[in-house]
């Protein structure tokens, strides 16, 4: 086993419009299939680790064979693929963990802790250097592992597919869309078709919201069949335990309604079965809750009677586009937005480097900043103070919206349905 540790103080695709030979010259490095790392993310509040697991190919590569590097610099980790002769960057993604906001909770402070995650990345024809940063306390960039990948590797994992698949949502090849995968947790094998409703339930309520309605010709959704042993849902706070597919958990971080997966590599290994992007868990409960990070996965109940649909939409804004949420309290974080560090997220702001963001270009020159609310002007865009979980010295963009309180609206706010607008023209073009 291979340890990095240092102290401290997954995925989306692009497509440009170049030309043939370009093409041809920039997606010559790799082939169409997928190589997985996997790894222990390990440490306490203040130290991070990462621990080599194993190699694993993936039988498809749903991204594109062109535009491979990320652009946005979203995320609190990032990885990079780099040709170790030349130092070129050949793919890039940036990416958030369950394992950094853990890093943030009181328990962080008085424990060590590991959590299995992975990074994917087309399978490259020769040897490539992997690297994964992480941000610092003023949100620089700090290479923190490093290893060299040999595509020949005789110890490279093959992987063998265990499960049905379907599709629930189909417009054309994967290099030109943008491919979502729909896994099961708590469903038993008896109830197959419960989960098939599910996952029309969820391409229904995703694409009856802007910006995704309008773009739904772009998008292709598939579902993996993995039954649970047991039905139903685990909750600790409750004594409640089940032998699920996933091992999701509410109460996450001491927090009921959070219901996360610690274990990321589980879903990497089911969502295999398809060719993916983005992973979304469904969850056979009626309980609200679930939650969202940005290129790792997404989760939330399946029949919730009153507000799924904009549970979905609201989790699928932290997956895809890296939206951070707008609300005030109900979580278990210490500090994750300090004063004196703009935020990376398009759509929050501690107005240390506010210029630096889009939403800035957007407001009109009259608007005063920091914008007082007033309720004659609920529409106006503006810089609100109250976000990113705390009252004071965090900032949104309109009083309501859906990254703030999705019981009260049906629509995203400006800023934020131009990012999500951005990312998928960034992935489809």
């Amino acid at each position: 086993m291979k340890k990095n540790c240092f102290s401290i103080g997954i995925c989306f695709f692009a497509l440009c419009a170049i030309t043939l030979s370009a093409s041809a010259q920039e997606s010559s490095w790799h082939e169409q299939r997928t190589l997985r790392l996997d790894f222990y993310h390990a440490g306490d509040a203040a130290s991070e680790c990462y621990w080599f697991d194993e190699l694993v190919e993936e039988p498809y590569w749903a991204g594109s064979e062109n535009s491979l590097v990320d652009s946005t610099d979203f995320g609190g980790q990032q990885f990079r693929i780099v040709d170790p002769e030349s130092g070129t960057i050949l793919y890039k993604r940036g990416y958030n963990t369950l394992f950094n906001e853990w890093q943030t909770v009181d328990e962080a402070r008085t424990m060590k802790k590991a959590m299995p995650e992975s990074v994917r990345f087309p399978w490259p024809k020769e040897k490539v250097l992997l690297q994964i940063f992480a941000r610092d306390k003023k949100n620089r960039w700090s290479k923190r592992y490093e290893q060299l990948i040999d595509p020949a590797s005789p110890y490279i994992r093959r992987f063998s597919p265990r499960y049905e698949t379907f599709e629930v949502f189909y417009n054309g090849e994967p290099a030109h869309k943008i491919d979502v995968v729909l896994i099961p947790e708590g469903y038993s094998a008896e109830e197959k078709e419960a989960f098939k409703k599910a996952c029309d339930n969820f391409v229904k309520s995703l694409f009856s919201y802007t910006p995704y309605r309008e773009n739904r010709s772009k998008f292709n959704v598939r579902a993996v069949w993995a039954p649970s042993e047991e039905s139903g849902v685990t909750l600790p706070g409750e004594g409640i335990w089940r032998r699920t597919v996933t091992g999701a958990s509410f109460y996450t971080f001491g927090v009921e309604r959070y219901q996360m997966i610690e274990d990321q590599q589980r879903l990497a290994e089911i969502a295999a079965h398809v060719p993916y992007e983005y992973v979304y868990v469904l969850s056979n409960t009626q309980k609200y809750g679930g939650g969202g990070i940005y290129n790792f996965y997404g989760i939330s109940s399946a029949n919730h009677p009153s507000s799924t649909g904009a549970v979905y939409v609201h989790e699928f804004g932290h997956l895809f586009a890296g939206l951070g949420d707008e609300y005030v309290g109900g979580v278990a974080y210490n500090d994750l937005y300090p004063q004196g560090v703009e935020p990376w997220e398009a759509n929050l702001t501690t107005l240390t480097d506010f210029k630096s963001k889009e939403w800035s270009r957007m407001l009109d020159p009259k608007t005063p900043v920091p914008t007082p609310l007033d309720p004659a002007q609920a529409d106006l865009l503006g810089v609100y103070e109250g976000g990113g979980y705390v009252s004071k010295g965090v900032y949104r963009p309109l009083p309501n919206c859906l990254m703030n309180n999705l019981h009260t609206t049906d629509r995203f706010c400006p800023v934020c349905e131009q990012t999500i607008r951005r990312q998928i023209e960034f992935l489809c073009r």
